[in-house]
């Protein structure tokens, strides 16, 4: 095939790659992106679409104002030692301007997070709200025939496809048995659903990160952008010490684009690269113990395309992957899918055990803190594993992961193996291969305390970020004063395993406050730049606040297209 020659190749079509793709564009630039897979999107299009953004519009114009010495102050604590200056600055600076081009020159828009707080609301300079953004519902239709282009939802997530929204939306889910408004908003929103199936053969009301990518898509298509799928990047093509473009297997054959401005590597990191998990993830000895979440066609391809440039990939962070508890849901074809639990962790009625049937940590806590917590508590070498434990109105009212509550049937995850069901907590106990005299022990003392309101072990339901994850009118309606802790009490009792697993990967490509790749000396790589997961996360293995990977995807892909064009972002 003949050479294709462009200003800018982006590899990758997450947030991170799209929004470096639709601000190059937006600047002048003509652009093309490479996607691996058959649909764009990766795991942004799979995720909440929540952005820790400090300083936005959105809360500026809602009366949130601080510094940046405030945002600054709390990654300052809470990253220590690893904390980089010229890096967080940069990304604090740049992020409400980010906001504001998308916002006004794109199809992107977003809805606040004002009342969401930090993870670590004891942390000193943590903030109770308006720091986050996430992007407001998005009209499907606006794509065309590219809807076609776009990941859909994880399944496991959904309802029949549907996408749910966090908040208030995902309530009136909870809520449809027992409150008639709720019953009202829900049955609007399937019959909706419904005839969007028909119609399209899909939603098109688009919610959390399929909005948010569908907007970007949207954008890049607006802005000219050419979109390719199926097209992965075999290899790097330089000019001396500069990188001009890569090689490309297409679907009509192998082709070379040559990009002027440069290449941004933006392929979602390694959560799929057995060889690099065995490398940087303790817990996962030969690579295949560790299930993540995110996008089966991240498999480490821009770390190894940055290395082949001289790229360094960091292995100083605390730790490599933006960790999660996950649940390994059988499909007919004898695989699993891999469902994320942070949902139903911070609702009353849950507790989480190992196999000796104790509790080892709030439950309620990020599901990052959840497993470090886990892999704290077990011994070297044991599996990691643990088992979510609930009583039968916890389930039918707020489900267990993949198992949806009612009134969508629990018995195929019964009988796939995926719930675990006893009558009495000693026969659940069996059923799991759990210490059934602990189990018992555990939960009579939980139950006790959440009557008291008091989590006396793990403190759960005390924080900002605990209240948002419980469910406060539900526990007040019961009588229980603590909105992340109500009793198990009445069987059959139900669990689920959990095993170590992630959103995705924080170890990535060495790089500057532009998104520069950096060689072995901390010197730019000329025409080369890192987006993403590709990029080594800001937070070097830390998780302060949900958002924390796609407000800096979104914010160094849009410094990253002004560098490359020659145009500093006006302040």
């Amino acid at each position: 095939m003949s050479p294709l020659d462009c200003d800018l190749l982006v590899i990758g079509s997450g947030a991170g790659g799209l929004s470096a793709a639709v601000t190059a564009a937006k600047l002048g630039l003509k652009v093309i992106v490479a996607e691996k897979e058959a649909q764009f999107g990766g795991t942004t299009a799979w995720s909440g679409g929540w952005m820790w953004l400090p300083r936005n519009p959105l809360a500026v114009e809602a009366g949130i104002v601080e510094p940046i010495d405030e945002p600054l102050a709390y990654l300052r604590h809470e990253l220590g030692e690893r904390f980089d200056e010229a890096r967080a600055r940069a990304f604090l600076e740049a992020a409400p301007r980010m906001v504001e081009f998308f916002r006004t020159k794109t199809a992107l828009r977003f809805i606040d997070g004002n009342a969401i707080p930090d993870f670590h609301g004891r942390a000193p300079h943590a903030s109770l709200g308006g720091r986050s953004l996430c992007a407001a519902p998005f009209d499907g239709r606006r794509l065309g025939a590219r809807i076609a282009d776009l990941k859909p939802p994880l399944p496991e997530t959904t309802l029949w496809g549907m996408g749910i929204a966090s908040g208030a939306e995902l309530r009136h889910f909870f809520n449809a048995l027992r409150k008639p408004a709720s019953l009202w908003y829900v049955t609007q929103r399937v019959l909706a659903h419904g005839k969007d199936l028909l119609l399209h053969r899909r939603g098109m009301r688009l919610v959390n990160g399929n909005a948010l990518i569908a907007a970007l898509a949207t954008s890049a298509f607006e802005a000219g952008v050419e979109v390719r799928t199926s097209c992965p990047a075999r290899r790097l093509l330089r000019d001396g010490e500069r990188v001009t473009g890569a090689v490309l297997a297409t679907p009509e054959g192998v082709v070379e684009v040559h990009a002027r401005c440069g290449v941004v590597l933006a392929c979602g990191g390694f959560p799929h690269d057995d060889d690099r998990k065995r490398a940087l993830l303790p817990h996962a000895r030969t690579g295949k113990e560790h299930h993540s979440a995110a996008s089966r066609g991240n498999t480490g391809d821009g770390l190894r395309l940055g290395e082949t440039a001289g790229g360094q990939v960091a292995t100083d962070g605390v730790q490599a992957a933006a960790l999660a508890p996950v649940s390994l849901v059988p499909q007919a074809d004898g695989s699993f899918a891999h469902f994320p639990h942070l949902v139903e962790r911070g609702k009353p009625g849950l507790i989480a055990v190992t196999r000796r049937g104790q509790r080892f940590t709030n439950e309620a806590d990020s599901y990052h803190d959840f497993m470090q917590a886990l892999l704290a508590a077990l011994p070297a070498g044991e599996p990691v594993q643990a088992w979510l434990v609930c009583d039968h109105a916890f389930m039918r009212h707020y489900g267990l992961g993949a198992a949806k509550p009612a009134p969508m049937p629990l018995g195929p995850m019964i009988a796939n193996g995926y719930v675990q069901r006893g009558q009495t907590l000693a026969e659940l106990a069996r059923a799991c291969g759990i210490d059934g005299d602990a189990l018992q022990q555990t939960v009579q003392r939980f139950n006790r305390q959440a009557l008291a309101g008091q989590d006396e072990d793990f403190a759960k339901g005390e924080t900002a970020y605990n209240h948002m994850q419980g469910d406060a009118p539900f526990a007040a309606e019961q009588g229980w004063p603590n909105p992340c802790m109500g009793p198990l009490e009445r069987g059959p009792f139900y669990a689920v395993k959990v095993v170590a697993g992630s959103l995705g990967t924080f170890a990535g490509l060495r790089t500057n406050a532009h998104a520069q790749v950096l060689d072995t000396q901390g010197q730019p790589i000329a025409g080369l730049y890192a987006g993403g997961n590709d990029m080594n996360s800001l937070m070097a293995g830390h998780y302060p606040s949900g958002g924390i990977t796609l407000g800096p995807a979104m914010t160094f892909g849009w410094l990253a297209a002004h560098h490359m064009a020659g145009r500093l972002p006006s302040p």
